[in-house]
């Protein structure tokens, strides 16, 4: 990983993840055509076990599709009847759910997912870093097979067990193809049933949980950090104010479960134009003051410096990476 994770084409930023069960083709395309930055196809836990194999072929025929429209853009873009399409290229960028690693199921899940318009999968079930092991190798099967460049699927592995928030670390450096993680927090869900906590629109119950599981993963320099879900549909002032506090914690991104969950996914975790002018002025003003032989001055009532600087620079480089600088 590098120090400015902004600076890695193969993982674009992801404020919204939209989840949509694998064997609705209707609802896949849905998502395809709204605002969210990812929509995430999950082959497993919203998926009915005995409509696995339809599902598959929906995967299959959905990515395939994807793949040729990004083959087409990259060629009209740069005139080249050989340019191989960028992974991610065309927007919402795609994820797939996939069964755990332990599963039988999951090299079948593979070999429908993997293909050039793939932009990684979600890995769930991780009880430690051996997982997302075994899933990387499995991964780069998969892609020999289909003809992909070998490390470019990236994993999002999910925190859903007491044993993944202890070992947050471990999983998050296990592989090199980690990119998005963070710390879930649905209500009811697997790791309110491992830990046994109470879900509040408040989320001071899952606080720690966020936190802990940030700091690890900030630390192994995932560069994209999303956390989630958030339920209740119905109550999106509740879901801003999660998103709110998840963004203030140093998250980049929220998964939702419903396309009117998403406006705000991606309002909540983009810079607001007074942020974009802040670090403007930030930057111009210790240039100005390096110029002058100053390490640090007084700016709007308070102290900066050359970390402020370079903070102001990475946020910029975000920002410029959603279309918004």
């Amino acid at each position: 990983m590098t120090d400015d994770p902004t600076s890695d084409p193969g993982v674009p930023p992801v404020r919204s993840l939209l989840f949509v069960p694998a064997n609705r083709e209707d609802r896949i395309r849905k998502a395809l055509a709204s605002e969210a930055d990812a929509v995430a196809i999950d082959l497993e836990s919203a998926t009915p076990e005995g409509r696995l194999g339809e599902a598959r072929a929906i995967v299959r025929r959905v990515l395939g599709e994807r793949a040729a429209q990004a083959g087409g853009a990259e060629r009209a873009a740069h005139g080249s009847a050989g340019t191989r399409p960028a992974t991610g290229a065309l927007r919402p960028a795609v994820l797939v759910r996939v069964h755990e690693a332990r599963s039988p199921e999951q090299a079948q899940d593979l070999e429908a997912a993997v293909s050039r318009a793939l932009l990684g999968v979600l890995l769930p079930q991780v009880v430690d870093a051996g997982d997302v092991v075994a899933t990387d190798e499995a991964l780069g099967r998969a892609e020999a097979a289909a003809g992909v460049e070998l490390g470019s699927t990236r994993i999002m592995p999910l925190v859903e067990s007491a044993n993944a928030v202890r070992t947050a670390f471990e999983i998050a450096t296990a592989s090199e193809r980690v990119a998005y993680m963070g710390g879930a927090t649905g209500r009811g869900g697997d790791l309110a049933r491992s830990l046994g906590y109470r879900f509040s629109d408040a989320g001071l119950e899952t606080l720690f949980l966020r936190s802990k599981v940030l700091v690890d993963v900030r630390a192994a320099g995932v560069p994209n950090p999303i956390t989630g879900l958030f339920s209740r549909v119905d109550d999106l002032e509740a879901l801003r104010a999660f998103a709110l506090q998840s963004r203030d914690l140093g998250y980049e991104g929220l998964m939702t479960i419903h396309p009117s969950q998403v406006p705000i996914a991606n309002a909540v975790f983009s810079p607001s134009a007074e942020e974009l002018a802040e670090w403007r002025r930030i930057i111009d003003a210790m240039a100005e003051a390096e110029r002058r032989g100053e390490g640090a001055i007084r700016l709007d009532g308070r102290l900066v410096d050359a970390a402020h600087a370079k903070t102001a620079r990475q946020q910029l480089a975000r920002a410029r990476r959603l279309g918004l600088a």
